[in-house]
């Protein structure tokens, strides 16, 4: 038996014990397990056809085969087989299951002060960019503007088929290397800021229990401190147990800016347990391009250059104005075409 046999009989075992899973009543008494065996044979359906249609195609080709009568009819079945094939190996590498979900993407200012600060903002244009070009909603969750005109930190919810699996390249450090507004002598500062890109999860995929939480009110304030909201409706969640923090204060009403800093919080939370698996699947980090961790530097931006290097893939474009402006899909799709070939090997 080939090794894509050998394959395709634990896909379709895997495929049978999905179904056989799906079909007992008794899952329905838990949203989660439900949830996580639905998505299961969902992502078991593509392959399974194409192992169906590959055990046809080569049957057809063995009787032409062995038959004189259709022996012309050889060369174009075989050609079917191979084909089918080359589907299959792609189909089998190991999907990220988190790639059709939305995203929450977390802009901070790294180091460079104010010119860190206008340098988040303009990845919040860039990435915002980006997902109007994929015809994706976006949605302003929290943002703390700077003194100077930017951000020390910016989330904001992308929502759209696919969403992650297109934004997930973004996560890590992006470092700029530019003359700032500030700088009077022409010197090139280099400043950062990290994106962190994390998959939305839905409230019965982590639960969050309330006893873990301490929920603090106080008045939103803008920059430099001038009060803009004259009642208690800015909230910062601590989860005790992970001691994750997150607050809250764009809306004007509490319930809202507490929405917002849950939806947070929970893909804070299955982030933090996804890099836990990760961790524990050593062997997987090998076909994976870069941790999408905040401390990774990932690219770098150079203004007197008109240049963008993405150091994973050593990938580089002079293209700078039209990747400020949200054109991506170079680096993207270099990005997964790497990711593919590393998971085919």
């Amino acid at each position: 038996m080939s090794k894509l046999e050998a394959l395709i009989e634990e896909l379709e075992r895997s495929h049978a014990s999905a179904q056989e899973r799906m079909s007992d009543p008794t899952i329905f008494n838990d949203h989660r397990e439900a949830a996580a065996a639905g998505r299961r044979l969902k992502e078991l359906e593509g392959p399974h056809k194409l192992a169906q249609a590959w055990r046809e195609a080569r049957a057809d080709a063995e009787a032409a085969a062995a038959d004189d009568e259709l022996r012309e009819l050889l060369p174009e079945a075989e050609a079917r087989v191979s084909e089918l094939e080359e589907e299959l190996k792609l189909a089998l590498v190991a999907r990220d299951p988190n790639d059709d979900r939305d995203v929450i993407v977390e802009i901070r200012q790294g180091v460079g002060g104010d010119e860190a600060g206008l340098w988040a903002s303009d990845l919040y244009r860039m990435l915002t960019r980006y997902a109007e070009r994929q015809d994706y909603d976006m949605e302003i969750l929290g943002s703390s503007p700077s003194d100077a005109g930017g951000y020390k930190e910016i989330t904001f919810g992308v929502k759209g088929k696919g969403a992650f699996s297109i934004f997930k390249w973004e996560g890590g450090t992006h470092r700029v290397q530019r003359v700032p507004a500030t700088e009077s002598q022409g010197r090139i500062h280099t400043s950062t800021a990290t994106v962190a890109v994390m998959p939305e999860v839905e409230e019965v995929e982590v639960e969050i229990d309330p006893n873990d939480l301490k929920i603090d009110v106080y008045r939103s304030s803008g920059p430099g401190g001038q009060s803009v909201n004259t009642t208690d409706s800015a909230v910062r969640i601590t989860h005790v147990p992970s001691g994750l923090v997150v607050s809250m204060q764009d809306e004007k009403s509490q319930l809202q800016n507490r929405q917002k800093a849950l939806r947070v919080l929970r893909a804070r939370l299955y982030e933090l347990e996804q890099a836990r698996q990760q961790q524990e699947l050593a062997d997987q980090r090998r076909t994976q391009i870069g941790s999408g961790e905040r401390s990774e530097k990932i690219r770098t931006y150079n203004f007197q250059d008109g240049r963008v290097t993405d150091h994973r893939i050593k990938h580089t474009s002079y293209k700078l104005d039209a990747v400020l402006s949200g054109e991506l899909d170079e680096f993207s799709q270099a990005l997964q075409e790497e990711e593919r070939r590393l998971s085919l090997e």
